[in-house]
């Protein structure tokens, strides 16, 4: 069904107006990291900032430790990430491949898995780490990011396992290789877009992640960038607003970079014209 200009133009005005709604928060972020006292004071503020200072980005890194908790946040999530790639590849090509009761309920619990709120495991969890004696540590922190992430990993993996041709497998199989073989050397290499998909989605969601971290990390030099971001609200709930803009802005670019690095890879297709029709 075609469009006419009328319809075309509509779509690209919802369009815009969309992107605009979800570049307003960031937008308004790095015009406030830049403003001086005076303006961040002013009872009409402006988009531009009419002074643009680094003022806050220096106050920030003279009040809090914010290459330390960068470092604990990058360790966490780089960690996080790994693992729940390595362990929910191997099991999500069970999960696709073998069509039993059993993977399917396992498939049905990973989905329903997703709505469980944090309250309710961070209980569990934490009785959990401190019998293993891994509370305030980033080994137990990592443990958590594993499996907070490992359902949705196994989830968005099946499918992109689900993808890969039959015909491949069954080809590696009738030259003589086998199970781990076909799995390494040839389904592998075509769940690479799946594959960087599912460690950017562990590791923004590690990078980010707020609740289990407060809870979790009580050692300052341990805590991770998203705790250290709260130290500057003071005690009576006032926020010291421009130095917080400029940590956040800068908490905000490393998923930022990875994801333009990555993006074309996870779009890219890989799959096209791996089995002749």
């Amino acid at each position: 069904m075609r469009t006419g200009p009328a319809g075309r133009a509509g779509q690209y005005a919802a369009l815009l107006a969309y992107l605009l709604f979800l570049a307003f928060p960031f937008l308004w972020l790095v015009s406030t990291a830049f403003k001086s006292p005076r303006e961040l004071g002013s009872p009409h503020p402006s988009w531009i900032p009419e002074d643009p200072t680094l003022g806050n980005f220096r106050q920030a890194f003279d009040e809090q430790p914010l290459l330390r908790a960068a470092g604990n946040s990058l360790l966490a999530a780089l960690a996080a990430a790994l693992i729940a790639v390595l362990v929910a590849t191997p099991l999500a090509y069970v999960m696709a491949r073998r069509r039993t009761l059993l993977a399917r309920a396992a498939t049905g619990w990973v989905v329903v898995s997703q709505a469980f709120p944090l309250v309710l495991v961070i209980i569990p969890l934490f009785l959990v780490l401190k019998n293993l004696r891994l509370v305030n540590s980033l080994t137990g922190l990592v443990l958590v990011y594993v499996v907070w992430a490992l359902p949705f990993a196994l989830w968005m993996l099946v499918g992109y396992v689900r993808a890969v041709p039959t015909e491949l497998e069954e080809a590696a199989a009738v030259d003589g290789a086998g199970r781990l073989r076909t799995l390494v050397s040839v389904t592998a290499p075509l769940l690479a877009p799946g594959i960087v998909a599912t460690a950017l989605f562990a590791f923004i969601t590690a990078w980010n992640e707020f609740f289990f971290a407060l809870v979790l990390l009580k050692t300052p030099e341990k805590q991770t960038l998203p705790v250290v971001l709260t130290h500057f609200i003071g005690a009576e709930g006032v926020a010291d607003l421009g130095p917080l803009a400029a940590a956040a802005f800068l908490a905000t670019l490393p998923s930022l970079v990875v994801f333009a690095l990555i993006q074309r890879r996870i779009t890219s297709g890989m799959l096209a014209g791996a089995v002749k029709s």
